[in-house]
């Protein structure tokens, strides 16, 4: 909700509160952003002004009170005195970078003001458009140049979360230059904060890493051409005493897919300013008379809840108005991908042999990763080009689309539309396509150039060369890659290079657009290396993105839990594979790398021809649990907890999400030690007039874990690498302990006793065998 009373604009989610006010100077001043208020208690909540700031510069002659570096602003300019981080440089057409906004009018209306070229957040098919969400656009004039601001504001009242962008608009008859333009900026008064970002790498993508903020600037930023691995978009800032579920918490992240800035300052003034939008590296744009420029849109929430409320926000946020109307809600299929059994050797038997037995397991998509078009037998050649390669496939793609279809599983396609080799036909034919200086070399990543997205004819033979192939074979599902940063950027195709980064994204955009509106009933999943490109810009076209191409669980736990403070698992893709696993190297059971997994859109991508028939009921159990509780663990709210040992939890992680009718938790140990302690599970927030039943989802402990140990269990000595116990082994799995409870609310909030981990010294069903990277699903339901 959205009102406006003398010069006053409250906005108002259900469960926040943002306030802001026009001074009699014409500046927007930042007054509140926190708890819902009951009653508007202006004058209690407003920033005060009523002593002067040594070396203070005065805005106002007449007013020595009125300084901009000292006040909160929602928008500041260069040269009046504010000598903060400004979120906007700009060239002005009087030659100067002197600017100064100030309030014009403003309008509010129901839903959501469209944009014309960037993805925005939706209004949901539940009617935001009449109560759930609204807009308010205000309008400044610079007060020495024939420019305006119009600054855009939209409450999205369910989920607790107000986006925002700006739009640059220049009628003076000179230029008017942007080499800086954030999506917003907003002033308050520092509690103590913490900043949260989610950084890493490829493999290691979004690790959450806090720090206390410091007097100065600090930047979260991506200079690779996309949001990138290294540091997401997404950040927090957060009281000092907050945890997963108590404490105040403000999130920002942006609605876009390339370069991006997010800035968090603390100034002598103990004032903290934030901001976020496109990166200024190497951007500049510039805009002739009656042009506009128009940013990204910017999202914040806030809860006082903890993570775990911010978290909540973002997820319903995300499920509701960022991911494509058609997919919101709708279940994501188990899937089967053929990347790491098979890189880039295979034929169409080898795959019909995979697909079957992925079928027979309980899986319904077959994905075909890379490979599939000429020439592609490594990573060195035929990018670029869609022909199919006729060696692998005799019949072509559409023939072998069908049969997998007859299989009873629905087919899907890897593509990486916006990369070329120089081993191509195509770069042979139109080296002009590729992104490269006419002064320089080029350098290349995973063997690869850049298509040039700026040119509109390199767009146009992505859109026609994808929808053949789509068409051909009539996929169901879409895997559109990105394997390397951009370098050497430079097009001919635009007016200045300062804008070849923003117009790649704009073209990418126009690009999604034209291949999938026209193909709605398709699921994309965005790939970028992984998480590369993991953001709310791409989730506007592709419901669910790979996550990483590391698949060991246990670095997925830190990836998925870091990710999971800004999106939902809905939008996780996570795969079950082989151990040891191709990025750590490290093994793990069969167990946790389901148990991980499933808290996301699961899918499996080891090689099913060798799976033993222990290993093959266990994988059928999986499935079968996953399409049983599908819906809680796609869509379910989703918490972290802690508190799952008493006093060491280092080792520990403890994901649950909530459903309408159950809650499933998932217990995760790193390495196990000596006489681990007990293990308590701890859910809070059930109904106090009902009891629950807790159990143990059960799984499987295969005899090879226990290598020489198992002579303590047998009458006779047996070689544990011996013919015998690895026959057994292939046939053959132990049950680990299951459990079963039932109890309170206030017990399972107290926190339930598990039974005793293996100490070293003894063994029976009830005791948990978990060791290095065990981990349990515990399902948590009421008891009629």
């Amino acid at each position: 909700m959205i009102t406006v009373n003398d010069d006053i604009f409250r906005l108002q989610t259900a469960d926040s509160e943002y306030i802001f006010r026009v001074t009699k100077r014409g500046h927007l001043e930042h007054i509140y952003y926190g708890t819902k208020l009951s009653s508007p208690d202006i004058d209690a909540v407003s920033p005060k002004r009523t002593a002067q700031a040594g070396s203070a510069v005065v805005y106002d002659r007449e007013d020595p009170l009125y300084c901009l570096d000292t006040m909160c602003l929602e928008w500041s300019g260069i040269g009046k005195g504010d000598y903060r981080f400004s979120p906007a440089e700009l060239k002005m057409p009087n030659d100067g970078y002197i600017s100064d906004f100030v309030y014009e009018s403003h309008s509010v209306k129901e839903g959501i003001i469209p944009m014309m070229e960037l993805p925005q957040a939706k209004a949901s098919e539940t009617g935001c458009a009449a109560h759930e969400c609204a807009a308010l656009s205000l309008r400044l004039r610079e007060k020495s140049c024939n420019a305006a601001l119009i600054l855009i504001y939209t409450v999205f009242e369910k989920a607790s979360c107000i986006t925002r962008r700006v739009i640059l608009e220049n009628n003076d008859n000179n230029p008017l230059v942007i080499r800086r333009l954030m999506s917003m900026s907003v002033d308050m008064p520092n509690t103590g904060f913490n900043l949260v970002t989610f950084d890493g790498d490829w493999a290691r993508e979004a690790h959450r890493h806090d720090r206390s903020l410091q007097y100065g600037v600090f930047v979260n930023e991506s200079r690779t051409g996309s949001s990138g691995n290294k540091h997401n978009p997404g950040f927090l800032l957060c009281e000092n005493s907050a945890n997963e579920n108590n404490g105040r918490v403000y999130g920002f992240n942006l609605v876009y897919s390339g370069n991006h800035f997010g800035f968090a300052e603390l100034n002598s003034h103990e004032l903290v300013r934030i901001g976020i939008g496109i990166s200024p590296h190497c951007f500049e744009w510039t805009l002739k008379k009656g042009e506009s420029f128009e940013t990204p849109e910017a999202v914040m929430t806030f809860s006082e809840g903890g993570f775990n409320g911010l978290s909540r926000n973002f997820h319903t946020f995300v499920n509701d108005h960022i991911t494509p109307v058609q997919w919101q809600g709708k279940d994501r299929p188990v899937l089967y991908n053929s990347w790491e059994p098979c890189f880039f050797s295979y034929n169409q038997g080898k795959l019909l042999s995979l697909a079957r037995k992925s079928k027979k397991l309980g899986m319904e998509l077959f994905v075909l990763d890379d490979g599939w078009f000429a020439g592609r037998d490594s990573d060195r050649a035929g990018l670029g080009d869609y022909a199919v390669n006729r060696r692998k496939f005799r019949f072509g793609l559409g023939r072998f689309a069908r049969k997998i279809r007859a299989l009873g599983l629905d087919f899907g396609i890897w593509f990486e539309p916006e990369m070329v080799n120089e081993d191509s036909d195509l770069f042979r034919a139109h080296p002009e396509y590729a992104v490269r200086h006419p002064a320089c070399e080029s350098t290349l990543g995973r063997n690869q150039l850049v298509l040039d997205l700026c040119n509109p004819k390199v767009r146009d033979y992505i859109v026609s060369s994808v929808g053949r192939v789509l068409d051909e074979t009539g996929a169901g599902y879409v895997k559109w890659d990105m394997n390397r940063h951009i370098s050497e950027f430079w097009s001919s195709h635009i007016a200045s290079q300062g804008e070849f980064f923003h117009r790649y994204i704009l073209g990418l955009y126009d690009i999604l657009r034209r291949i999938f509106d026209s193909r709605p009933g398709i699921l994309l999943e965005s790939c970028s290396s992984g998480g590369n490109r993991f953001d709310l810009g791409m989730l506007c076209f592709s419901p669910q993105i790979w996550t990483s191409d590391n698949t060991d669980p246990v670095t997925r736990l830190s990836i998925q839990g870091g990710l999971s403070y800004l999106y939902p698992q809905s939008a996780m893709g996570a795969h079950v594979s082989d151990s040891p696993h191709q990025q750590t190297l490290r093994e793990t059971p069969l167990s946790t790398r389901y148990n991980a997994a499933c808290f996301g859109c699961l899918g499996y991508e080891l090689d099913v021809r060798f799976l033993s028939p222990a290993e093959k009921r266990e994988i059928k159990e999986q499935i079968a649990f996953y399409k049983a509780h599908r819906k809680t663990f796609q869509y379910g709210t989703f918490e972290r907890q802690s508190g799952f040992s008493h006093t060491r939890e280092a080792n520990k992680t403890f994901w649950l999400c909530r459903g309408e009718n159950e809650t499933i938790a998932g217990f995760f140990q790193g390495k196990s030690g000596a006489g681990e302690e007990p293990d308590a599970l701890r859910v809070g927030g059930l109904d106090k007039d009902k009891k629950y039943r807790v159990t143990t989802r059960p799984q499987r402990l295969y005899i090879r874990r226990f290598g020489g140990l198992v002579k303590h269990l047998l009458p006779v000595t047996l070689n544990p690498a011996g013919f015998i116990l690895r026959s057994i082994n292939r046939f053959y799995a132990l049950t680990d302990c299951v459990e079963t409870y039932e109890c309170c609310a206030e017990t399972l909030a107290s926190g339930v006793l598990l039974n005793n981990q293996f100490t070293g010294s003894y063994y029976n069903n009830k005791t948990r065998l978990l060791g290095d990277y065990g981990s349990s699903l515990y399902t948590i339901h009421a008891v009629n």
